[in-house]
């Protein structure tokens, strides 16, 4: 084992010799790049383009480029990247994640590989984990690339459309993962080119990498609309809940966090709700509620997961950074189930429109790179998820902190009665120090114990997080003792006031261990920046959460007995802990693989409607699409008309002519002897052109102009309305298939063939439903209105102005709320839509799907006077051909 570790440290040695090389090239060019004048050196970047432009590579031209943003930025910020600096760009510019430790300066690292990459004209995409940081990185560093000519915008979520648009189209632009993945969601969803504003994934530089790519990879980013349960059936779930007896109606597993009902739990909701059997497939809503009700009244916690804000809204908590996450939700109705648990307003549940992870939203990029101070330790996932390498760039001093073996304790309250002593003599003497907790309830209880010890301190926390800039700036001075969740291992620089150094630099105590070791690295990273002294120490007890759940009970009682109030720093115990949270992020691995697994699914089919909706607004003419859904059609009611038991698939005229006439052709048109006992792929191809026929007579008759709009319009809502109801119906078959108990067979295996017939099947309704909508649709020429100059751009896209029977026009959503449905296309009008979150334990971000805001109301919707042509009567005919809707 010993060998093997060794060979990786040579090997990571040699790489990074290399890299040291290939910086001394950089290097090389300092003293050429500081002769020039500020106009020679900004003349580069001309110059540059003009080489790719004949025939260079990036590669033909990083070793200079790299020089001039080097030389920019001593320029215009007076800082002059060092050389592992320029190694860390390096990694960058090659696809792979590095590792920088805090205050190396991850920031003007990216600086040299953004500037070479932007010089191919195509954008390049810096993603953060806030606004805040997106706005300030774009003012601070968008020196260095405007001074060498370059344009910089930032893409916040208040922007309206043409500002993101403009953002986009600058050289480099600045945005969170979340808007830049909700916009692009939204561009799928727009029914014009003119509604778009991403130009392409060419090139993204990830800031806090494993924070986004990996802690929050099991985020879906959802767009709703639409609402499903009333709040009444989210509360009778959560008083049925609250009569259940632990280990006698339900049971609870503390190393997966689930709950799970008895035969006597189930026996007790037969009973409640009067079914006879719970797990009948009529009550697989019922059952869910029940669950989500279980999961919110005895895995969520308040002031844990969640907590009540002042207005009785509830606010998630990031397990990750201990930071409120504004705007978001848990989704599948775990929300409402927490909402019903606190007795608070219960918001109606919404239906998801459209949705991506980040995983496969970052994989569709050509080129992918990420920066972090901890990325080691998920280097597996990195490498098989995103197809990056983790390379730790050495710091430009030392590292010279003490990181002190934890001190382990039997109990929960003489840890914290130690750890306060410990506080108290070390803040007498003035160092400051840095206490971390897991979340606002511990946070709460050590501040009281520190008032009662007589210790003044400041507490930083989601409940104040608005002070966080103000309270870490001071939590490096002499006597400062600062009381913290996560959220301070985070886009934070603490720096030592005076006289601090010579008192030992930061002390920094964790007050347990983290599911995560980066977590844990990161608060220790915050003592011991840029070869400064520091101290830190974990203090741990048989209580703590990661103990409970995978430390054996013989030990436990072992030790609780023996220990009493005097820590043990024994390398085994801390080992084993280690162990443990090695054990849980292997777990987590393999729930986000899993979750990819099934999410590749259903982004492939995506991929195909995404593209199928692009070459609808592309092209020139979308005649030949429009005849290939006429032949779709054509096949699909031949099949229906097929005579029942009848081997050789021969088709019964009657039916044929109950399906068609009146719903696509008039009374007595079809020709019903000459489709009797036809055979069935034969009479699918003559229907298909016969109803062509009859649309092509129809389509004559219409001005073409507005003809040509209204085709796609229809096109373009009969699809999303379509993939609306198929992402609602892969969740069910998603949760279905998790349920199953196949003896011989795969789960996954199973949702991949069944998803591939359930799209197939969408894919035969939408050519149904566009067909359907053609042959019943009036379109008449447009009378030219005045138009108030507020409603040009939403008329813009409305202006087909076509008449669709009578006046059967709908609204586009007003806003939407943050959720991830965006409602039926024209079936019914989306409700307002707000964020919501994944699964029950990871949040996801939802915003409205178009990008007009009220910034009074706060909240982000659809202009309320766009129309789109789209008949609102009978939009989806093949749903009830079938019998029923999916």
């Amino acid at each position: 084992m010993s060998n093997f570790i060794d060979k990786i440290f040579r090997l990571e040695a040699r790489e990074l010799a290399r890299y040291a090389r290939e910086a001394d090239r950089v290097i090389s060019f300092e003293n050429a790049m500081k002769a020039l004048t500020d106009d020679q050196l900004r003349a580069k970047t001309d110059e540059f383009r003009k080489e790719l432009a004949a025939g260079k590579t990036l590669n033909d031209i990083k070793y200079e480029a790299f020089a001039v943003a080097r030389e920019g930025a001593r320029r215009t910020l007076n800082q002059f990247p060092f050389k592992v600096q320029i190694i860390g760009a390096l990694v960058l510019n090659n696809g792979f994640v590095a590792e920088m430790k805090t205050g190396e300066g991850k920031t003007l690292t990216a600086t040299m590989t953004v500037y070479l990459n932007a010089l191919t004209g195509n954008g390049v995409h810096v993603v953060t984990v806030n606004e805040y940081l997106a706005a300030r990185d774009a003012d601070w560093m968008g020196q260095i690339y405007r001074f060498l000519g370059l344009t910089v915008g930032v893409n916040l979520a208040s922007k309206t459309t043409e500002e993101k648009r403009q953002a986009y189209l600058c050289d480099i632009t600045y945005t969170t993962n979340s808007e830049l993945g909700f916009d692009y969601l939204r561009d799928n969803m727009t029914p014009s080119l003119s509604g778009r504003v991403l130009r392409g994934l060419k090139y993204a530089v990830v800031d806090e990498a494993d924070s986004i790519l990996i802690d929050e990879s099991r985020t879906p980013l959802i767009i709703s609309g639409g609402t499903k349960a009333a709040a009444s059936q989210y509360l009778v779930a959560d008083r049925f809940v609250k009569t259940l007896r632990k280990e006698v109606d339900f049971t609870i597993d503390i190393k997966t966090k689930t709950c799970n009902l008895t035969d006597d739990g189930n026996n007790k909701a037969e009973r409640m709700f009067g079914i006879r059997n719970l797990y009948d497939p009529e009550n697989q809503d019922l059952v869910h509620r029940i669950h989500q009700a279980l999961k919110a009244n005895f895995i969520m916690g308040r002031d844990v997961e969640y907590m009540v804000d002042q207005n009785r809204q509830i606010q998630l908590i990031d397990q990750f950074t201990g930071r409120i996450m504004k705007g978001r939700e848990y989704n599948d109705g775990l929300q409402q189930a927490i909402q019903a648990k606190e007795g608070v307003e219960i918001k109606q549940e919404t239906t998801v429109l459209a949705t991506i992870t980040y995983q496969n939203f970052f994989r569709l990029y050509k080129k992918l790179s990420g920066m972090t101070g901890t990325a080691k330790t998920e280097e597996e996932e990195f490498e098989k998820i995103y197809n990056m390498k983790v390379i730790c760039i050495p710091t430009n001093r030392p590292v010279i902190r003490e990181d002190a073996t934890d001190y382990i304790f039997g109990t929960h309250d003489f840890k914290l009665k130690a750890l306060v002593k410990e506080v108290k003599a070390r803040h007498e003497k003035g160092q400051p120090i840095l206490i971390g907790t897991v979340s606002v309830e511990s946070n709460e209880e050590i501040s009281k114990l520190l008032a009662d010890a007589g210790i003044p301190h400041e507490v930083l926390n989601a409940k104040n997080q608005a002070r966080e800039a103000e309270i870490i700036s001071h939590a490096g001075e002499k006597g400062a003792v600062t009381l913290a969740t996560n959220m301070a291992g985070r886009g934070t620089d603490i720096k030592l006031g005076p006289g601090v150094k010579e008192l030992g630099g930061l002390c920094v105590f964790g007050t347990e261990r983290h599911e995560s070791r980066r977590i844990d690295n990161q608060l220790r990273g915050r003592s011991g920046r840029q070869g400064d002294p520091g101290f830190t120490r974990f203090y741990v007890s048989f209580d703590d959460d990661l103990m409970r759940r995978f430390a054996p009970d013989n030990l436990r009682k072992m030790f609780v007995n023996q220990l009493q109030d005097q820590p043990l720093e024994n390398k085994t115990l801390v080992n084993a802990v280690t162990n443990a949270q090695k054990q849980i992020e292997g777990q987590n691995f393999d729930v986000r693989k899993n979750l990819l697994d099934y999410d590749d699914v259903l982004a492939k089919q995506r991929q195909i409607i995404y593209d199928h909706r692009d070459r609808i607004m592309m092209a020139d003419d979308i005649s030949e699409l429009i005849h290939g859904y006429f032949n779709s059609c054509g096949k699909f009611l031949a099949k229906k008309a097929v005579i029942p038991g009848h081997d050789e698939g021969l088709i019964s005229g009657e039916a044929l002519k109950k399906l068609v006439e009146p719903a696509f052709m008039p009374e007595g048109s079809l020709p019903v002897s000459a489709y009797d006992e036809a055979p069935v792929e034969e009479a699918g191809d003559d229907l298909g052109e016969a109803l062509y026929a009859i649309f092509l007579k129809k389509q004559a008759t219409w001005p073409k102009e507005e003809a040509n709009e209204a085709e796609r319009q229809i096109a373009l809502a009969v699809i999303d309305n379509n993939w609306t109801r198929h992402i609602d119906t892969m969740a069910h078959l998603r949760e279905g298939i998790s349920l199953r108990s196949y003896a011989q067979t795969n789960p996954l295996q199973d949702y991949v063939n069944e998803g591939y017939d359930l799209f197939r099947e969408m894919n035969e309704k939408i050519a149904v439903d566009t067909v359907y909508n053609f042959m019943n649709v009036r379109i008449q020429k447009r009378e030219p209105q005045p138009t108030a100059p507020a409603q040009a751009d939403a008329d813009a896209i409305a202006n087909a102005s076509a008449s669709i029977g009578a006046q059967l026009v709908r609204n586009e959503p007003e806003g939407p709320k943050t959720s991830t449905d965006q409602g039926k296309v024209a079936e019914t009008t989306a409700q307002p839509k707000k964020e919501s979150a994944n699964n029950g334990e990871v949040p996801s971000a939802t915003v409205p799907p178009t990008s007009n805001r009220s910034s009074a109301a706060g909240t982000k919707g659809a202009d309320p006077t766009k129309k789109t042509v789209v008949p609102t009567a009978v939009l989806n005919p093949a749903a009830k051909i079938d019998g029923s809707k999916k």
